[in-house]
């Protein structure tokens, strides 16, 4: 395709280049694609420059791995680097190992500083201080001290770039000076409010900055209960203290208690969508990190290790089986409808699991309340498992004619589905108290119990049921 027959097609797909669904139209990346493969840099800059980060993050997803560098090198500084932040870690990855260190550098310069350590961290350390040396030194050792943080803190979240000033300053003052600064952050809620130590003394909003009138001192206006958090906070409590008191922002200190950075709520949107995506994978055995752009090699060895368990467990709940061979042999009907009570179990728990995982991620469930949740799931799981055991029974004496198979399955699914609820609650909340991910190991246990259980209790029902009769 020419370049003239590139802008004619360009035209037709202009502005914003999406279909009724939202998505990039696929003419719109065919045509960026055959432009970059034609260099054609001033096309890609009048097609791409004024498309917001997220849909430059979605073009590259969409491109085939080896336009992808090329791309962001013709479009120079009209590619905005915060689109990285957007793609799967994959695509960012492969994209970081190609790009040279040039344009890494030049990229990083215009970040905020939470974006720029995003993009940093997934570096070797060679790399990053390469990059790190060819930045300006104040941008370095800000970036550097938020390296120096352990991944998943708040100081790995945190925007160096904010509004300081002294307590003694008035409101014109603060507004002149903010008027008159010309490297301010891009985006900002507040101003804080510090000693001369630079510890954090609380803060005033900018709509109360505005209402007030020049003369007043801005320790008359500021809120000293300021909520803040410190550098080695784990990112989830951040969340969490983000969702109980509906924060836009939040300070981070340090040990001493100086003001080092500030949180905002897109980071805190984007913590909160990658944890709800970690442990709905986590339940079904996959692997936090994995992406739909990682390869079929890597995705099937990703997944192994929990079918490879769970095949393991799947033999012990057969073993169960074993154990009653004399009475299967006996009574087909048996066999038919052991899979049932197991079955029926194993989503009776997950329910169960998936409740108490949830609650425990959010810090719903604990010490205070767990003898009363452990209660309400178990006579839950009574309940139900009477009303599906009396279901379950009817429908099993009409089907076999014998009214034995359906006392005996009426009772071992009561007893399955009680099981189902004390695994799926206890489980989880064992896993918790030593420290292991109970969204990540609950799966496989819970789903263990319920069919040994299940198994072991309809057979052993069935066997004492029928040698009294």
């Amino acid at each position: 395709m020419t370049n003239v027959q590139d802008q004619a097609a360009a035209r037709q797909v202009a502005p914003p280049f999406r279909d009724l669904d939202g998505n990039l139209e696929e003419r719109f990346v065919e045509i960026v694609a055959a432009a970059v493969e034609s260099g054609d840099s001033e096309l890609l800059s009048d097609l791409i420059s004024e498309l917001h980060e997220a849909d430059q993050a979605t073009l590259l997803e969409a491109l085939h791995s080896d336009l992808r560098p090329t791309l962001i090198e013709l479009l120079g500084s009209d590619f905005d680097f915060a689109a990285l932040t957007e793609v799967d870690d994959s695509v960012r990855e492969e994209i970081l190992e190609e790009l040279d260190t040039e344009t890494l550098v030049e990229g990083v310069r215009e970040l905020d500083s939470d974006d720029a350590v995003y993009i940093l961290e997934d570096l070797n350390k060679e790399d990053q201080e390469e990059i790190l040396d060819a930045l300006p030194a104040l941008d370095r050792v800000a970036l550097q001290k938020s390296l120096d943080y352990p991944e998943g803190s708040a100081a790995r979240l945190m925007q160096t770039d904010l509004i300081a000033v002294p307590p003694f300053w008035t409101v014109g003052q603060v507004i002149d000076h903010l008027g008159d600064t010309t490297d301010l952050p891009d985006s900002f809620f507040e101003v804080f409010v510090v000693d001369p130590g630079y510890r954090l003394l609380g803060n005033v909003f900018l709509d109360r900055l505005v209402r007030s009138k020049r003369t007043a001192r801005i320790e008359e206006l500021m809120a000293s209960d300021r909520r803040r958090v410190s550098v080695d906070e784990d990112r989830e409590t951040v969340a969490l203290l983000f969702g109980r008191y509906n924060l836009v922002s939040v300070p981070v200190v340090d040990e001493a208690g100086r003001l080092v950075g500030v949180v905002t709520i897109d980071d805190i949107v984007d913590v909160i969508q990658d944890d709800a995506d970690d442990e709905i994978k986590a339940l079904g055995g996959v692997k936090g990190d994995e992406e739909l752009s990682d390869s079929i090699f890597a995705t099937a060895k990703s997944r192994f290790g929990w079918l490879f368990l769970n095949l393991l467990t799947a033999f012990l709940a057969s073993s169960v089986l074993g154990l009653f061979e004399q009475s299967l042999s006996k009574m087909v009907a048996l066999a038919v409808l052991a899979p049932i009570v197991a079955g029926q179990g194993g989503n009776a728990a997950t329910q169960t699991m998936t409740v108490a995982v949830r609650a425990l991620a959010t810090r719903e469930l604990g010490v205070a309340n767990a003898f009363r949740v452990t209660i309400r799931e178990t006579f839950v799981g009574l309940l139900n498992g009477l009303g599906f055991g009396i279901l379950a029974g009817v429908i099993a004496a009409l089907w076999f004619a014998d009214w034995n198979i359906g006392v005996v399955i009426a009772l071992a699914m009561t007893v399955n589905l009680v099981a189902g609820a004390l695994g799926g609650i206890l489980i989880p909340m064992t896993l918790e108290r030593y420290k292991a991910d109970p969204a990540v190991s609950s799966g496989v246990f819970v789903t263990t119990v319920t069919d040994v259980v299940g198994f072991f209790s309809f057979l052993g029902i069935a066997t004492v049921w029928f040698n009294l009769a």
